[in-house]
């Protein structure tokens, strides 16, 4: 509001000043305007400080805050506030921290821990990757209204026929995608190490960005030379902007051309707060060297790298458009409402063999998570 205000106040005394007569009566009004309303806001800033300073205070003078029940609105809740702005969250209490879930609790990576959430000792590892604004619930979504249970997930029907173990992955989606895969390589590492059988199979299914964070990590565990890698024979993509996001591209365009006037400008300065994960969709970046040093609100700055494929495993994608026909101009417009058949399929980024990808039509984004067709799919492909 301070920054409308000024940009809109400081057009009337520009318009006058080039005028003798009006130069001096001029200044003076700009002078006792600006003291006045800098005095205002200075007012509301201190007031907002002091109200927080005081319920902070009130706070801790009630003690330890008592641990809050698990809660899946709670949940979903602060993993939308992360995937916004979960670049500035990581050092506070609403910061998402990685951790690998079962059964609506962290899982501890270590043998004894890992054997009583696994007895079977199954040699077979899935583990799924939530997209933006996303945690591991989202897996969970649909389940009653496809299979009348609200557990079924691809994991426990995997984990049922397949006999693959079912881990599900919770991360701050707002960080950059390479940061969320560097993070991802050395957790599965310990995880490996600390697996009460030796992992001969790892699938790691990803859904939107989650299949960016996935092969982010694939990438980053190769150049370390991290063991876990080399167990990865399935690699799934379900609704990933390998090409980025038009939604994305949209937002950046509207934060230049907001930035381009001083009285919009503040707006463009909101739009461009978004955090630095929803950037990182506008190319589909996979890597630290496709973002760093490089201006995120440069217009149509794409500083897109190669990366190869993994070579020890197959990969696949899933692409869906809101209507059947995926030619309809309404599919090639919007996709799935997010992510376009040409970026989920891969492209050039990720190019996939010959019944390795599979378009379905009359689907959402969002209803890739959990679909009984997408999972037939899923089980063909691993079976």
């Amino acid at each position: 509001m301070e920054a409308v205000h000024t940009a809109i106040a400081r057009r009337p005394f520009q318009v006058i000043a080039p005028a003798p007569v009006a130069r001096v009566p001029a200044a003076g009004v700009r002078v006792v305007h600006d003291a006045i309303t800098r005095g205002v806001y200075a007012i509301v800033r201190g007031v907002n400080a002091l109200l927080g300073a005081a319920v902070d205070v009130a706070l801790a003078a009630r003690g330890p805050r008592p641990a809050l029940r698990p809660s899946r609105r709670r949940d979903l809740a602060v993993a939308a506030l992360n995937g916004a702005i979960g670049d500035r969250l990581v050092e506070s209490a609403l910061g998402v921290r990685m951790e690998f879930r079962h059964r609506g609790r962290r899982l501890s990576l270590d043998p004894a821990s890992l054997a009583r959430a696994f007895p079977e000792r199954t040699p077979k590892l899935a583990v799924f990757v939530h997209g933006l604004m996303a945690n591991e619930h989202v897996w969970r979504f649909y389940s009653r209204a496809h299979y009348g249970n609200p557990h079924t997930t691809y994991g426990s029907r995997l984990h049922a026929d397949l006999g693959h173990a079912p881990l599900y992955l919770r991360y701050n989606s707002g960080l950059h995608v390479s940061e969320n895969g560097r993070r991802l390589a050395t957790l599965l590492e310990q995880l490996v190490a600390a697996w009460p059988a030796e992992a001969a199979e790892i699938v790691l299914v990803g859904h939107s960005m989650g299949g960016l964070v996935a092969r982010s990590a694939c990438h980053y565990a190769e150049q370390q030379g991290l063991g876990w890698v080399r167990a990865v024979r399935h690699v799934v993509c379900l609704g990933t902007p390998h090409l980025g996001v038009p939604l994305e591209k949209l937002a950046h365009l509207t934060g230049a051309l907001l930035g381009v006037f001083a009285v919009p400008r503040p707006f463009g300065e909101v739009v461009n707060g978004r955090s630095a994960g929803i950037k990182d969709l506008r190319f589909g970046y996979l890597l630290d060297e496709e973002w760093r040093g490089r201006d995120p609100d440069a217009l149509l700055d794409d500083g897109r790298r190669h990366v190869s494929p993994l070579a020890c495993a197959r990969h696949y994608v899933v692409a869906a458009t809101v209507t059947r026909d995926p030619s309809h101009p309404l599919a090639r417009i919007l996709g799935d409402t997010l992510v376009r058949v040409p970026s989920a399929s891969g492209g050039t980024r990720m190019p996939v063999p010959t019944g390795h990808g599979t378009h379905l039509g009359a689907r959402t984004h969002l209803g890739l998570v959990n679909d009984p067709e997408v999972y037939e799919q899923l089980r063909r492909w691993l079976g």
